[in-house]
């Protein structure tokens, strides 16, 4: 995506409310889709992602608040006089009509010509990998092409945006990943601008421009991938995207975060004036090596390995440190480094926390 285009808005969400009777779905939602951009909206279940989505394709109409696609007020229009193309996690493929069919309903429903309908399905068919297919039923398929014809067929009539509501749920691991670097390298060839709800935070770091972290119906933080992961603006962020060291303790002075009886150098957020709060490190910023190196570095201090866990690639690594009043880290290293010092357990070891890789944030935060 160049800069020209991440500098245009295509979708504008302003001051977007959704409620349902005395419950709030969706509370004062506001942000901007570029041209062209890849976004996912993450959490957990109950967030209001999918209302969110479904408000953008106008299936569940906001009760306050607007969006404009391409310079137009959508706000009250019905689904058929926006300009969407929609998968859903179930496909919903129509198990009487041939993939061809399928892929061909749209087209058919606007009445474009009989030339026009084949050309464009032969063209999506062999676009999403199935030129061989188009005579079979969704019944003759796996789950992995049925969702490419539901892609195919959300893609046939070119529509300026692209929403995908948890197209990978239903398919098994392998499957999902592979079908998730497919659709992000097909969003890139058409340059469609593409909204993903998902709550899977794996699938999310991998493909999107930028991630729309929601919690109760708010939203949390937008980022890129890299900021989501390495700089989350709330404890709930920090939490919710990878694994997490979660120590609690205060912060005595501006950059200071103290844990039992060490006094470590990090980034704080929202803490002043001796206030409690929360450490977060992530397990595999936790650097390990033999007893008293870099001593003198900040935030280093001695420590014990109680419990390996073998995991493939890396091993787990469960941490005494006596420092911290009994509390308990964990560690992630890769298989090389691992070797290379040939770590075992009741093993002596230093301990660094990397200043720049913490976060605290003040106690309950979320």
């Amino acid at each position: 995506m160049t800069q020209r285009e991440a500098d245009t808005p295509y979708l504008v969400i302003r001051d977007l409310t959704k409620q349902f009777g005395s419950f709030t779905a969706l509370r004062d939602i506001s942000f901007d889709i570029a041209d062209r951009e890849f976004v996912c909206f993450l959490g957990p279940s109950g967030c209001g992602k999918t209302t969110l989505l479904r408000a953008i394709a106008g299936l569940d109409i906001q009760t306050a608040g607007t969006i404009h696609q391409g310079g137009k007020d959508i706000s009250a229009l019905p689904p058929e006089e926006r300009d969407f193309g929609i998968v859903f996690q179930s496909y919903a493929l129509f198990p009487n009509l041939t993939i061809s069919r399928n892929i061909a309903y749209g087209l058919e429903n606007a009445r474009r010509p009989s030339s026009e309908i084949r050309e464009r399905v032969a063209e999506l068919l062999e676009l999403v990998g199935l030129p061989d297919q188009g005579s079979k039923y969704p019944a003759q398929l796996s789950g992995g092409q049925q969702q490419r014809v539901a892609l195919a067929r959300a893609l046939a009539t070119r529509p300026g945006l692209l929403l995908l509501d948890e197209p990978l749920s239903a398919l098994d691991a392998k499957v999902r990943v592979h079908l998730r670097h497919e659709i992000k390298s097909l969003q890139e060839r058409l340059g469609v601008t593409t909204v993903m709800v998902t709550h899977d935070q794996e699938e999310a770091l991998a493909v999107a421009d930028r991630i729309v972290v929601m919690n109760h119906g708010v939203i949390e933080q937008i980022g890129s991938p890299q900021e989501i992961y390495r700089e989350p603006a709330s404890l709930f962020v920090a939490d919710f995207i990878g694994e997490t060291n979660q120590l609690a303790g205060r912060a005595p002075a501006p950059g200071k975060f103290r844990v039992g009886d060490i006094e470590l150098d990090c980034p704080v957020s929202g803490l002043s004036g001796d206030t409690s709060g929360v450490l977060v490190v992530r397990p595999e910023d936790i650097v390990l090596s033999d007893p008293g190196t870099d001593a003198s570095a900040p935030n280093n201090f001695p420590g014990r390995i109680e419990e390996l866990e073998f995991l493939g690639d890396n091993w787990r690594i469960h941490l005494d440190c006596p420092a911290f009043s009994g509390r308990e880290l964990t560690a992630s290293v890769s298989i090389n480094r691992a070797r290379q010092f040939n770590f075992t357990e009741d093993m002596d070891i230093s301990i660094q926390l990397v200043p720049e890789r913490l976060r605290a944030f003040a106690a309950g935060a979320d």
